[in-house]
């Protein structure tokens, strides 16, 4: 699978569980549900804030992901 990250369009990203991907580029976590993308802030504590709210539904459905 060859991805961009939506936030930094870094191709810098590793894959930290079946739907999980982490960008090295800009230290956000990725989930990856089908055609559906979630974007998550890591806090300190290690909780996950969502981000989903600062990307238009058009720039998270548009990002590029395509199975090699």
């Amino acid at each position: 699978m060859s991805m961009r990250c939506p936030n930094c369009n870094s191709r810098d990203i590793g894959k930290i569980g079946s739907h999980q991907f982490y960008c090295w580029g800009c230290y956000i976590e990725l989930t990856v549900n089908g055609d559906k993308m979630s974007v998550y802030q890591v806090e300190e504590d290690g909780t996950l804030s969502s981000l989903d709210d600062l990307f238009f539904e058009d720039d998270i459905a548009s990002s590029e992901i395509h199975a090699n």
